[in-house]
């Protein structure tokens, strides 16, 4: 940081190092014309007023003579003309003599009222210009009256009294300065050094210890901190803008010096908004975190760009009004002509992009959903502005454009309660009716022993006698919230199914073509021997197998 100033002192000393550049641009001209008091244009206004309170030939008396003090209220003219003069060179006007009109009767065609006014610089002092007054050209009495506020306002906080103060030092020159600049230059740094060393304490020393004692030390190292830094760096300039005008720097160095003030400013502002962008993005991603739905963790990091996006542009509007002086109206109104025809050739864009804002205004589906429409069959992996991404079942990635999205028919099966399971148990035809009825009892307290089935809805009948089998209808619920849990519940039913059948001796069918032939001499028959009990053997298998077990 030290050689950051050092840097920053001996850039100043060398671009202030012409020390006999004077205000307005020709002193030749300034010399010859000014000398004399002449105020029969605005050219030999000028001239007279600036030459006149020149170094080498200070007399505010005759600088004075250029000012209109009919309606002032005071008559000290001579205070009022230094003033005048050190408002052109805070503001760092140059006053280019070759393009000041040298005509008696000059009339300001630009303002539309053709009266006999010129104007230095509308933009920057729009409330300083000269009037013709009988013949004689003059700065007007209404300019006359703003000397006092322009000036105010000019040099802030106090700092006009250093314009009276620091002159006393001494007007000897060393490397191109005088003496009382060097030493306003000395200070100016030592004041820069004071407050960031102050600004640092309070920030990299108090401020994060606080952070730190709370629990919030990651947060104020990789938020908190960054953005400190910008604003040290941003209260440097303002400190730099405030002051170093006092030091009365030669006008054409000044000017661009200040320009640089002028946009460092909304710069370092604009810097500062982005990086809170990123205090502000996690902010909200601590508030997604607490909230079940995992699209607000996607709704974040889009926050975040759009706020980002949003510094910038607004930024860069302030930096060319503000810092370059530019006027950013014939430029916003090209922009709006261009973004109807940009809006026009981008009607897929613009709707996906709305299409965005809808999926996160009613949150159809959430990341990890499996989604059905059309075909869309798969898991939604990342809500973007333009597409959602979803990834099927064949471990493949698509890219659905989110207009397509909020116009389509979704059915998303992430958002089910309850998840139904439904199958067919095909038994042989060789099984008796009360093995069958046991068997179906048997199942219903399969279903009520799981604990994540629905137990008020759920049906297990004997239903069907197809060509190869007596059919008896599976279909319950599951309430579990994934895919992968309903896999874990049908593995733990058809476990127990599978358990029940073999426990009880039935006997599940599968398509097949039996001969029954009559049975031979000492050769037992194929058809099985059903000796009955069952109800006391689906008795003892839901003892055994459903009723939970003691520790």
């Amino acid at each position: 940081m030290l050689k950051k100033y050092i840097l920053l002192f001996s850039l100043l000393l060398w671009m202030s190092s012409p020390v006999s550049a004077q205000l307005v641009t020709d002193p030749k001209q300034v010399y010859e014309v000014g000398q004399s008091l002449n105020l029969t244009s605005p050219y030999h206004t000028t001239l007279t007023f600036f030459y006149n309170l020149e170094e080498g030939n200070y007399k505010p008396e005759n600088a004075a003579k250029a000012l209109d003090l009919s309606d002032a209220q005071t008559k000290d003219g001579q205070r009022l003309a230094v003033k005048l003069k050190q408002i052109f060179e805070g503001k760092g006007i140059i006053v280019r003599i070759n393009e000041i009109p040298n005509e008696q009767n000059y009339q300001d065609s630009v303002s539309g009222t053709s009266e006999n006014i010129y104007y230095f610089d509308k933009k920057k002092l729009p409330g300083i210009f000269l009037q013709k007054t009988e013949n004689n050209w003059k700065f007007s009495a209404f300019s006359v009256s703003q000397i006092d506020e322009l000036h105010s306002e000019t040099y802030p906080y106090g700092t006009a009294k250093l314009l009276n103060i620091l002159p006393k030092i001494g007007n000897e020159e060393y490397l191109g300065l005088h003496l009382w600049q060097l030493v306003g230059l000395f200070i100016l740094l030592l004041l820069i050094f004071f407050s960031h060393w102050l600004f640092t304490l309070v920030v990299d020393k108090v401020m994060l210890y606080l952070f730190k004692r709370y629990g919030y030390g990651k947060v104020g190292e990789d938020y908190i901190l960054p953005v400190a830094r910008v604003i040290s760096i941003y209260l440097i300039v303002v400190l730099l803008s405030l002051f170093i005008r006092v030091l009365q720097l030669p006008i054409e160095i000044w000017s661009w010096i200040l320009v640089v003030l002028r946009t460092l400013k909304p710069f370092l502002i604009t810097v500062i908004f982005y990086k809170m962008a990123d205090v502000v993005a996690a902010y909200f991603a601590k508030l997604a975190t607490k909230t079940e739905s995992t699209l607000d963790d996607q709704l974040v990091p889009l926050m975040r760009k759009t706020l980002k996006a949003f510094v910038i542009i607004v930024g860069t509007m302030f930096i060319l009004r503000d810092g370059l002086n530019l006027d950013i109206i014939p430029f916003l109104t090209g922009l709006s002509i261009g973004g109807v025809a940009i809006a026009l050739a981008a009607q897929d864009t613009i709707k996906n992009f709305f299409g965005s804002i809808m999926i996160f205004i009613d949150k159809p589906f959430q990341v990890g959903d499996w989604i059905t429409s059309g075909d869309i069959d798969g898991t939604v992996e990342e809500v973007g502005f333009r597409s959602t991404r979803v990834r099927t079942f064949r471990n493949s990635l698509m890219y659905v454009p989110n207009g397509k999205i909020a116009d389509a028919i979704l059915d998303n099966h992430g958002l089910r309660q309850y998840r139904r399971f439904y199958t067919t148990l095909t038994i042989t035809y060789d099984t008796p009716p009360a093995l069958i009825e046991e068997f179906v009892k048997g199942l219903r307290e399969i279903v009520l022993a799981h604990p994540r089935t629905r137990k008020d809805a759920y049906h297990v009948y004997f239903n069907n006698l197809s060509s190869f089998s007596q059919d008896i209808m599976f279909y319950i619920f599951f309430e579990v919230p994934t895919w992968g849990d309903e896999l874990t519940c049908r593995h733990e039913i058809l476990i127990q199914i599978v358990k029940l059948a073999n426990s009880i001796g039935v006997r599940f069918a599968f398509p097949t073509q039996t001969l029954h032939m009559e049975s031979f001499p000492e050769k037992k028959t194929l058809i099985p021997e059903y000796k009955g009990g069952y109800e006391a053997k689906v008795h003892e298998f839901v003892q055994e197998e459903l009723k939970p077990k003691k520790d």
